[in-house]
């Protein structure tokens, strides 16, 4: 598969394997078997074609995308990092010196739409299904919690939203007065609302106004209204 996937970047790229001067591969934080698998081909593959590895930070690459989108983004800013594994909010002052200001205490905001997903008898990845069926849906129908919302930190917890999820359906039959489009756009705006108002509170306490979100959660239309 990766062999494929090389092969149609490069053919889309309109390159050859020749002209590559280095290999970029993400070296963590991710899960171990897909990291092992990629280090090992890009190893192989710099090694074939007499050329550098450069190892990257999963992390920083989703900070840095911005940059693809919009080549003149100031140093510092806020960037809302939103992905399977993790929610965090960091001070990126330069290339290479950031502060965390915030993450999350369990679950992050791609888990919580994978676990919605799956409560919900969805699909996989748990964002894209969820997104889809909330367009026809109330997201003010349902009230689920907010947690961490009232305490003056940028901490997330969405393991209590998740509960909270579970022991709805338990008892849920779709109707008139709750339809299943209803429950998940009331359970994305509650994971919104909570990354939403958390990036507001780190721009206010930085009076940093300049800010970006990053990482696959990113793409959440719902999120980028907000």
């Amino acid at each position: 598969m990766l062999n494929s996937i090389v092969n149609d970047a490069i053919s889309e790229a309109n390159l050859s394997l020749g002209d590559l001067d280095a290999i970029a591969v993400t070296q963590g934080p991710g899960l171990a078997g897909a990291l092992l698998t990629g280090v090992s081909f890009a190893k192989g593959l710099s090694i074939g074609l007499n050329i550098s590895l450069i190892p990257i930070n999963h992390l920083e690459a989703h900070i840095f995308a911005n940059f693809l989108a919009d080549p003149d983004l100031n140093y510092p800013f806020i960037c809302l990092l939103i992905s399977g594994g993790h929610t965090q909010l960091w001070l990126v002052k330069n290339m290479g010196i950031y502060v965390l200001l915030g993450e999350t205490r369990d679950d992050a905001a791609g888990e919580a739409f994978d676990k919605g997903s799956r409560i919900l008898g969805l699909g996989y990845p748990g964002g894209p299904q969820i997104e889809k069926i909330s367009k026809n849906g109330n997201p003010t129908k349902i009230i689920f919690p907010r947690s961490l919302m009232g305490s003056d930190n940028l901490e997330f917890s969405f393991s209590g939203l998740k509960t909270s999820l579970l022991y709805f359906m338990d008892n849920f039959q779709e109707s008139k007065e709750y339809r299943l489009a209803d429950v998940a756009a009331s359970y994305q705006q509650a994971i919104v609302d909570c990354l939403s108002e958390k990036l507001a509170r780190a721009i206010m306490k930085t009076g940093i106004k300049n800010c970006v979100i990053a990482g696959g959660v990113a793409a959440n239309f719902c999120l980028r209204e907000e």
